[in-house]
C-alpha cells in the first residue's frame, strides 16, 4: 500500500528513479542480482505498431518481438494452405496439421525470437510472409511428425479485454511468468518481481543471448481479429508457450468453423509440449488412436490449456458478445 501511495504521489519516477527503485536494487544486491539503478532509470516503455497477417480475409493482429506474436501468425500462414473445414474440427488430420505448424513455427521462435532491436526488420518480414509459409508448409502435411521443437512451459498470467459502444477496444495481458514470478518480494516494497529473465539464452551469438539493457524472449500476446479494418474479435489465451498455439486454434474456430464467442473458447484444444501432444478429454479415443498411429505421443491435456477471454463485436449491429473460458476463473460482464 505504501508503494502504491508513493507511485500515486510521485508518478512513474517513484518506481524507476526514486525510493522504490532504490529498495528493489538494494534487495537485488543481497541476492547477487544484476540490476542496478541505471537499469531502472534508463528504462522506457515503447509505443509499438502491431504485426499481422491476413487469414482467409481476416486480419489477425499480434504484438511484435520480443513477444511470440509472429509465432501465432506463422502458424496461421501455414494452416491457411489446408482446407481445415473439410478436415473437420478436432479430427486427427486437423490436429496433425496444427501440431506440425506449431513445431515449425516454434523452431523459428527458438532460432530467431529476441529483443526486437536484435532482430532485423527484413527477417521479421520474411517470417510473416506467405511465401515463407508456403516453403515451410510441406512438413505440416506429411504423414509423420517432424522433429521435436521443445519450448518453455511456464505461465502465471492474467488476460482481459474490454470494449465500449464508441468503438474503443482493448486487448490486455500481464504476467509475472512463473508462479509468483521470481518467488520473492523486493525488500519491504510489497512488490513481487517477475522472472522473465529466464527467457534469455546463454548461447554465444544467439540473438536472444542475455545482455545489458535487453529484453528477453517473451510469451505474452494479446490479440485482435479485424474484419474490413474494424475490430471483430479481441481475445487472448493465458498459458506461457500455450498462447501462440492456442491463438491459432481460436482463430480457426472463428474463421474456419464459424463458432460463437463462447464456443470458440470452450472447444477442446490441443497443446504440443515438446515430445508430447496434450489433448483435452473432448477429443475422442478414435482421434487419439489415429494420431498415435501417425507417431504422436499423446498426453493428458487437463489443466494444460490456459484460459481464454474474448469479446466479439457484431459488424452489422455493433452488439458486443463476451466469452470466458470454462476451464478457470473469469467472467464475461456487461452493462
Amino acid at each position: 500500500a505504501r508503494s502504491l501511495e508513493l507511485i500515486a504521489k510521485e508518478g512513474r519516477d517513484a518506481f524507476y528513479k526514486g525510493a522504490i527503485a532504490r529498495a528493489i536494487v538494494a534487495d537485488m544486491k543481497t541476492r547477487n542480482g544484476l540490476l542496478d539503478l541505471k537499469d531502472f532509470a534508463d528504462h522506457k516503455a515503447d509505443w509499438v505498431e502491431p504485426i499481422g497477417t491476413n487469414y482467409r480475409g481476416y486480419d489477425v493482429m499480434e504484438m511484435p518481438p520480443s513477444t511470440q506474436g509472429f509465432v501465432a501468425l506463422e502458424m496461421l500462414n501455414i494452416m491457411e494452405g489446408f482446407d481445415l473445414k473439410a478436415l473437420g474440427h478436432n479430427s486427427a488430420d486437423y490436429l496433425h496439421v496444427v501440431t506440425e505448424a506449431k513445431r515449425i513455427a516454434f523452431a523459428d521462435r527458438g532460432a530467431y525470437l529476441a529483443d526486437r532491436d536484435a532482430m532485423s526488420k527484413d527477417l521479421l518480414t520474411t517470417l510473416l510472409s506467405k511465401e515463407y509459409a508456403a516453403a515451410r508448409r510441406t512438413p505440416a502435411g506429411a504423414g509423420r511428425p517432424t522433429p521435436d521443437f521443445a519450448g518453455r512451459d511456464l505461465g502465471d498470467t492474467i488476460y482481459l479485454t474490454v470494449a465500449d459502444g464508441n468503438g474503443n477496444v482493448v486487448s490486455f495481458i500481464q504476467s509475472l511468468f512463473a508462479s509468483f514470478g521470481a518467488g520473492f518480494v523486493a525488500g519491504e516494497t510489497g512488490i513481487t518481481l517477475h522472472n522473465r529473465g529466464s527467457g534469455f539464452v546463454l548461447t554465444p551469438g544467439h540473438p536472444n543471448q542475455i545482455a545489458p539493457h535487453k529484453r528477453p524472449l517473451h510469451t505474452l500476446v494479446p490479440a485482435m481479429i479485424m474484419k474490413d479494418g474494424k475490430p471483430w474479435v479481441a481475445f487472448g489465451v493465458m498459458g506461457g508457450d500455450n498462447q501462440a498455439q492456442a491463438h491459432a486454434q481460436v482463430v480457426a474456430n472463428f474463421v474456419d468453423f464459424g463458432m460463437h464467442v463462447q464456443e470458440a473458447g470452450d472447444a477442446a484444444r490441443m497443446r504440443h509440449m515438446g515430445s508430447r501432444l496434450a489433448l483435452e478429454s473432448g477429443i475422442g479415443a478414435e482421434v487419439r488412436k489415429a494420431l498415435e498411429a501417425r507417431g504422436h505421443t499423446i498426453a493428458e491435456g487437463r489443466g494444460q490449456m490456459g484460459g481464454y477471454q474474448a469479446i466479439f463485436i457484431d459488424p452489422r449491429t455493433g452488439v458486443l458478445l463476451g466469452g470466458s473460458d470454462l476451464r478457470k476463473d473469469g467472467l464475461a460482464i456487461g452493462w
